[in-house]
């Protein structure tokens, strides 16, 4: 007797039109990802298509933002990816719902609506707060470098950029005697009437390195002269007001290592875990410890970890109205100034005082009390286990970021730009969050 298979007839026409949310799972994170989207108020992304309907249809801001979400949710960063995706991918073409925006109409859509991003990521965390699965009772800090959407190799430091300055110019002067000379024959052999005053290739990319160079150099000195101010240094002033010890360098005058990138200027060379030094921005996530969920995002251009706990701390309780129970967080972010107020808060720190498995750091109580205090607390068995828990509550949505949506790099650049996109990849890794745990 043969065999009866299944009927296969790829060229069939469907006598009905199918239901687009049957073509995915209904545990499957695309519908997740709709549900939450549905559940927000996204009004402000509208606002930009108000007027008298005189245009072209645009897509539904429903439709984009969901397909932008789960495309960062599931590892597709570039608009050209996020495009292809709604052409080959199931789950994406059921939240496209048979709309196609090609990768410039997604690209135009997510830079225009970047100062909305933060807004959409607390809506979230709200979301989660009224699920219970935030609770703001223990928050942990940490900070993690993501590559800059810039090379390293496009850096220069001060020292060199006041050598390549001077060698470019003095080029660029005899390149122009030399054309002034070139002038002169031409004019001899073709007639003064016959132009011949088109600007050479090799003196243009001079010219426009030397600009690109003396920006740089001016952006160095411009922030060198607010650190001059910020610690209370005049021009001329030649020695310190505190000790008297005169300075190792003019007013406004960077160190020699002092480096600018040429390609985004904001980012800095940064030591990553992994990579070596590398041209990164500094990316912070503060955790909620009951179901790991990211409560606040940001970004900055500094290496340290320094100033971000306290102010971190104040962006929660503006946002949410409240202050944590207690906080966890590494070396990076001890300074005697934040832990004193922390315990004016009266929350239940625990902030390392020194780098786990480094020679133990001695602290002087007369001059670093509330330091002092903290290393007691985590000498105790209790203050060691508290502590510990940082690691898998801080450490493990850095690594989902890294690893399982595989972001390692900003698209975008800028510090603006950049804090944009930070936020949109953390409301993307909040929503697969939800969906995990809601399946669980």
């Amino acid at each position: 007797m043969p065999t009866t298979f299944r009927p296969y007839q790829p060229d069939q026409m469907l006598l009905m039109p199918p239901k687009l949310r049957d073509w995915v799972p209904p545990s499957h994170l695309a519908h997740h990802v709709s549900d939450v989207v549905d559940a927000m108020d996204i009004s402000v992304l509208y606002e930009r298509y108000e007027g008298d309907g005189r245009r072209a249809k645009p897509y539904s801001p429903w439709m984009m933002l969901k397909v932008l979400i789960y495309g960062y949710a599931t590892g597709v960063f570039s608009s050209r990816g996020i495009a292809r995706k709604l052409e080959e991918d199931v789950a994406f073409r059921m939240l496209g719902a048979g709309n196609f925006p090609d990768h410039r109409t997604i690209c135009t859509f997510r830079r225009r609506n970047l100062e909305h991003l933060r807004g959409l990521f607390l809506q979230v965390v709200r979301l989660s707060r009224e699920m219970g699965l935030s609770r703001f009772g223990t928050l942990s800090i940490d900070g993690t470098k993501v590559r800059a959407n810039a090379s390293k190799r496009k850096a220069m430091s001060y020292e060199r950029m006041v050598r390549e300055e001077a060698r470019l110019a003095e080029e660029i002067e005899g390149l122009l005697t030399a054309a002034d000379g070139e002038d002169v024959e031409e004019d001899r052999r073709f007639g003064e009437e016959v132009r011949g005053d088109e600007l050479p290739a090799e003196l243009q990319r001079r010219e426009d390195r030397l600009a690109a160079i003396r920006a740089a150099k001016e952006r160095l000195e411009a922030a060198q002269r607010k650190a001059d101010d910020e610690r209370g240094r005049a021009p001329g002033q030649a020695r310190s007001a505190k000790n008297g010890r005169e300075y190792a360098r003019e007013y406004g005058e960077p160190e020699a290592k002092a480096q600018s990138n040429f390609t985004d200027p904001q980012s800095r060379i940064m030591k990553t875990s992994t990579e070596g030094f590398q041209q990164c921005y500094n990316a912070q996530t503060v955790v909620d410890d009951a179901n790991q969920m990211v409560v606040d995002a940001s970004v900055s251009a500094c290496a340290s970890d320094q100033g971000e706990l306290i102010s971190r701390l104040d962006a929660v309780e503006e946002e949410f109205d409240t202050q944590p129970e207690a906080v966890l967080a590494d070396a990076g972010y001890c300074n005697e100034a934040d832990l004193v107020a922390l315990e004016a808060r009266g929350i239940d720190g625990y902030v390392a005082v020194g780098r786990e498995g480094k020679k133990q750091v001695a602290v002087d109580p007369k001059t670093r009390p509330a330091t002092a205090r903290m290393k007691k607390k985590l000498d105790t068995a209790a203050g060691r286990v508290r502590y510990a828990r940082r690691k898998w509550l801080s450490e493990a949505p850095n690594g989902w970021i890294k690893e399982v949506l595989g972001f390692r790099r900003f698209s975008f650049r800028g510090l603006a730009k950049v804090q944009a996109e930070w936020h949109l990849v953390c409301l993307a890794l909040n929503i697969k969050r939800i969906a995990t745990l809601k399946a669980a």
